[in-house]
């Protein structure tokens, strides 16, 4: 009996020992101290602290519960970065979000209506044609022979001579102030400059304005008219077409009755006209589409050219250089070798 009642002690004993020395469960550590997390009932172990990620729906991941409050992270969302100043002035530019909402719309080009561009083309080439082989040598050996004073000379000769036409189309534009001012300037050149060959008008502070009675119709409400290319006269509208009946009759070299002067006047006029667009053949040549770009360059200048100017009458805080208006690039009416027409006839 008393050594079964030793036995059991001892086995009591044992057992105790074996108890004390088995190692005891880890309590499970915050997120802030060991960066574990539970997900789907695992634990992802970390041996350093490890920050939250920020989500892009502004939702963070079920981490185990513990005291310490979860800290939310910004949320990142495409689009909400600061635009930098070169993105600003692209869309300032070319439209889009502008920053500043005081800034104006971008500017659009107005649309081309040009339903007979087929014909068109065709006249384009033979107009191209022409222009390679008469016009553009002619206009480059004008250049090389004759000074540039001499060519600025015969350049404001035969603008001095389109200021009565200006005068006239201002007045039908309802535009007094501005018909004064071109017929003053033409007094001005013929006398004092020569006949138009020096311009003391331009020193006196008399605008220079071409107007003719194509842009009198436009400010009369033909605002939209289809484009169209004449042989030899060039871009045109319908609406120019018809505008060259009133111009034709204005023309001061038509009433000029040696046949032979009127002749030689046309022509210089024609080869000083292209020799001031010698400085765009570059422009030209590496067109990917010459008819384009030629189209699209004359109905962008013509629209301006009928509302450009009327604004800038009301603008008066425009600057100078906007002011300035320069040279009409296109054929001048007047030049062309068309039958005399005298009055009454």
């Amino acid at each position: 009996m008393n050594t079964f009642r030793l036995c059991t002690v001892l086995l009591f004993a044992a057992l105790a020992t074996a108890c004390a020395s088995a190692p005891k469960p880890m309590a499970p550590a915050s997120d802030s101290a060991a960066g574990s997390t539970v997900i789907d009932g695992s634990v992802a172990a970390s041996t350093t602290p490890v920050e939250t990620a920020p989500v892009a729906t502004g939702t963070t991941p079920d981490t185990a519960t513990t005291d310490v409050a979860p800290v939310e992270a910004p949320v990142a969302v495409a689009g909400d970065a600061p635009a930098t100043s070169a993105e600003d002035d692209f869309a300032a530019i070319y439209g889009g979000s502008v920053a500043d909402p005081t800034l104006p719309a971008a500017v659009s080009s107005p649309a081309v209506y040009d339903p007979w561009e087929k014909f068109n083309r065709k006249v384009h080439r033979f107009n191209n044609a022409v222009d390679r082989g008469v016009a553009r040598p002619l206009a480059r050996a004008y250049s090389n022979v004759v000074p540039r004073p001499m060519r600025l000379g015969v350049s404001n000769f035969f603008d001095n001579l389109t200021q009565p036409l200006a005068a006239i189309n201002h007045l039908l534009q309802g535009r007094p102030v501005q018909a004064s001012q071109a017929l003053g300037r033409f007094l001005l050149n013929s006398t004092l400059g020569i006949g138009g060959i020096f311009d003391p008008a331009s020193d006196a502070k008399l605008p220079r304005r071409s107007e003719d009675f194509g842009q009198t119709l436009g400010v009369w409400g033909w605002k939209k008219s289809r484009y169209v290319e004449l042989p030899f006269f060039g871009p045109r509208t319908v609406r120019d077409v018809f505008g060259l009946a009133g111009d034709i009759p204005l023309s001061p070299v038509r009433y000029i009755e040696n046949d032979k002067t009127r002749i030689f006047l046309q022509g210089l006029n024609l080869v000083d006209t292209r020799a001031q667009l010698l400085s765009l053949d570059s422009l030209r040549e590496g067109a990917v589409d010459d008819y384009t770009l030629v189209r699209d360059s004359w109905m962008q200048r013509r629209a301006y050219q009928i509302e450009g100017t009327r604004s800038q009458d009301e603008d008066k805080s425009l600057p100078d250089y906007l002011n300035d208006e320069d040279p009409d690039p296109t054929v001048p009416a007047n030049a062309m070798p068309m039958p005399q027409i005298t009055p009454g006839g």
